[in-house]
């Protein structure tokens, strides 16, 4: 699959151990629908797509409850793209998560703040302002 805008991350997955609390989690932080993906009749996995398609630019993906994959843990933070991700922040403690960085200046980068959502998983929400 070629990608033509340079952007070489296609899709994601969040690992959660509970689904209904990780969906208002980011539901809430992003006030965003998140959308059932998987199949209803096959019980070992259960997935939360966020909003998105394979045509557009970055990457879309979801949150998914499987044996054997635990939550937390991982070495790979996802950033979130925001117009000011000090927005999504004031929104993390309220949904169950935790910020562990406040928004910062990250230079001519924009700013970022890094969280914990409801799940132990750390995310990063970034924006140019």
């Amino acid at each position: 699959m070629e990608n033509k805008k340079g952007n070489p991350v296609v899709w994601f997955e969040i690992y959660v151990d509970d689904m209904n609390r990780a969906t208002q989690f980011y539901e809430a932080v992003f006030d965003v629908k998140l959308d059932q993906m998987s199949d209803p009749t096959d019980q070992s996995m259960d997935m939360r797509s966020f909003p998105g398609n394979m045509e557009g630019f970055g990457a879309s993906g979801t949150l998914v409850k499987m044996e054997g994959m635990k939550a937390g843990g991982s070495n790979v933070t996802i950033y979130f793209g925001c117009e000011d991700c000090a927005v999504e922040e004031s929104r993390v403690e309220a949904a169950g998560g935790k910020v562990t960085q406040a928004k910062m200046s990250i230079g001519e980068y924009g700013f970022c703040s890094i969280a914990q959502d409801t799940e132990g998983n750390t995310i990063g929400l970034h924006s140019m302002k």
